[in-house]
């Protein structure tokens, strides 16, 4: 009996060793299933929000009438000998124009015209001419409007300047003007055509807003108008615009 028993012991301590030894080579496996794990990170939603950008507010437009005189000063030199119909030119306006007490077309803005007659100077006296048309108008701020304007005198008693520096020619009606040459010290004159462009007849005291020194022509002299000459633009329609400092 005691050795059955002690047999008994050793078969049950070599399974116990077996047992040990099955254990410690599953253990290691399980840990390092379990430590190459990969961890989740939870992160909280964030809520984009768009924000609407306020409605910029109306732009408010003022109207220069019809008949509104604009001064302008002439950027380059234009003469009947070489002058072409279409040939483009521009002016600075030289005063500021208001609407309702509000300046709309600033000093320094740009006025184009172009060229829309030509006669070359010609035998028994008969001078040179340039008939223009004003076609554009870009402000300071860079709008830029079309217009209808013709060439105006703008020195004359017909011009009248109320007290917001507004300035107007009272003789609107008179739109065939022209510039006329006129001698070598004298230079070009603005002239209205008469007999359907046969001649020419000068208006009174265009000549002195002009720097000319007399109002007697030449024989046969080119119409030569000098850059920096200033003249009247007027308007045949309106048009409106916004503030001067509206962009």
């Amino acid at each position: 009996m005691k050795r059955t028993s002690k047999t008994n012991s050793i078969r049950a301590a070599g399974v116990l060793m077996i047992v040990a030894v099955v254990a410690s080579l599953v253990n290691p496996a399980l840990g390092q299933t379990t430590r190459h794990k990969p961890r989740l990170r939870k992160y909280a939603r964030t809520t984009v929000r768009r924000v609407q950008p306020a409605p910029a507010p109306a732009a408010v437009y003022y109207t220069v009438n019809a008949g509104q005189m604009i001064r302008v000063r002439l950027n380059q030199t234009i003469t009947s000998e070489t002058a072409r119909v279409g040939d483009q030119f521009s002016t600075t306006v030289v005063d500021p124009i208001y609407a309702n007490g509000v300046e709309v077309i600033p000093a320094g803005s740009t006025v184009v015209g172009r060229v829309r007659t030509v006669e070359r100077a010609g035998r028994k006296s008969k001078p040179g001419t340039i008939g223009v048309q004003f076609v554009s108008l870009r402000l300071t701020s860079g709008i830029t409007r079309a217009i209808n304007g013709d060439l105006t005198d703008a020195t004359s008693g017909d011009v009248n300047a109320d007290n917001e520096g507004q300035v107007s020619g009272r003789s609107a009606t008179k739109r065939n003007l022209v510039f006329i040459g006129g001698g070598a010290a004298t230079g070009a004159l603005i002239g209205a055509i008469a007999g359907g462009g046969k001649g020419a007849g000068i208006g009174a005291g265009v000549g002195a807003g002009l720097g000319v020194a007399g109002a007697l022509f030449s024989k046969g002299h080119e119409a030569v108008v000098q850059s920096g000459t200033q003249f009247g633009v007027i308007l045949n329609q309106p048009i409106s615009l916004p503030a001067a400092t509206a962009r």
